[in-house]
């Protein structure tokens, strides 16, 4: 078992040094970042604790795990490895008329956004 937890449903209030209090209940936290949406930078409900040992993590998620803080149940378990992204909607033409030839004034480029 890792010493790195995935912590889900959190009160969208809750910021990361009451992340960090809560679970210094089980023992020693090396870190804890809850995850924000970049553009608002509003919480997006989970995040990560990372715990001093294997033991300690255990020890967090049995305590915690189902336990309500903040009018919401929290869902703890041991973190996953982040897989790799895929391309997804990435890179290709953005403008959606960019490329050679195909604008109303004849040859040449098209219009460049």
């Amino acid at each position: 078992m890792g010493n790195k937890l995935y912590v889900g449903n959190l009160s969208f209030s809750m910021d990361e040094t009451s992340l960090q209090n809560l679970f210094a209940e089980a023992g020693t936290v090396t870190s804890a970042k809850i995850i924000t949406d970049r553009d608002s930078g509003r919480s997006k409900g989970f995040g990560f604790v990372e715990m001093s040992s294997d033991d300690e993590a255990k020890t967090a998620i049995e305590k915690f795990n189902g336990q309500e803080v903040e009018g919401r149940a929290l869902k703890v378990n041991e973190a996953r490895p982040q897989e790799p992204r895929s391309g997804g909607f990435g890179g290709g033409n953005r403008g959606g008329r960019g490329g050679f030839g195909g604008n109303r004034s004849g040859g040449g480029r098209g219009n460049r956004y």
